[in-house]
């Protein structure tokens, strides 16, 4: 049970990373310091977004419309925050097997 503790944190924590990793992207192209045409830059953005979007989505059905200011990475991170805060919580259950 241990091993599905660590599994379910390391899970929580790459997403973590990818999100935080595609935050600084979108900064980065929006800046213009990054470019789209780039191919490596391209393949790496439209990854990471559909790798992302079917978490997102959901959530951006109950978030309002906010033109230009998207509030679903924010949610998430609510999100995994209280998830990792309820396997700390529970990590017992995991050690008593």
């Amino acid at each position: 049970m241990v091993t599905l503790y660590q599994a379910l944190n390391l899970i929580l924590n790459v997403v973590w990373f990818v999100m935080i990793v595609q935050i600084i992207m979108s900064w980065l192209i929006n800046f213009q310091v990054l470019n789209l045409r780039q191919p490596l830059v391209a393949q790496l953005w439209y990854g990471l977004s559909n790798l992302l979007e079917p978490v997102y989505a959901p959530i951006r059905r109950f978030l309002p419309n906010t033109p230009g200011l998207d509030l679903a990475p924010l949610v998430m991170f609510i999100v995994i925050i209280i998830l990792q805060q309820a396997l700390r919580n529970n990590a017992g259950f995991f050690y008593s097997f």
